[in-house]
């Protein structure tokens, strides 16, 4: 039996999302100093994104950013702007930073399109797969006749 069978006989909707998961990320992209001038180029950039947010904080280079998990990641965003000759700061701190940001979104994001487990309905799955088809387990004999008394 397919798993989306499964899913469905036991009565479960996949279609609505849960509110409040924090599909919103705002993030800190933060740049090197050279090439002058960079911040306010990724800044532009950034700002034609549809579903990108772009604001500029309080120190130099930097951007904040703000997006929805479903429709972009860090990572694609980040590897965009290397790809367009940006250069985003390396140091040991933001390394730590990208892997264990890049790895949060996209578990989200496989979460988010996969259906929900069947973990206190299981049985169910089983009792209305076995009523459902046609099988030789069927007994003609009246209620009252099948108790023994």
């Amino acid at each position: 039996m397919r798993r989306e069978t499964a899913y469905k006989l036991a009565g479960r909707h996949h279609e609505h999302r849960a509110r409040g998961t924090g599909l919103i990320k705002q993030r800190e992209l933060r740049f090197k100093p050279t090439p002058p001038g960079q911040h306010e180029r990724a800044w532009r950039a950034l700002s034609m994104l549809e579903g990108v947010e772009v604001e500029r904080t309080g120190r130099e280079l930097a951007l904040t950013v703000r997006y929805s998990v479903l429709d972009h990641s860090l990572e694609a965003l980040e590897d965009a702007l290397r790809e367009a000759g940006f250069a985003l700061d390396d140091s040991l701190y933001m390394k730590l930073v990208r892997a264990l940001v890049y790895f949060t979104e996209e578990t989200q994001r496989h979460n988010l399109v996969s259906p929900e487990r069947l973990i206190k309905q299981s049985h169910e799955v089983y009792i209305q797969a076995w009523s459902h088809h046609v099988h030789g387990d069927h007994d003609d004999t009246p209620p009252e006749l099948r108790e023994y008394r």
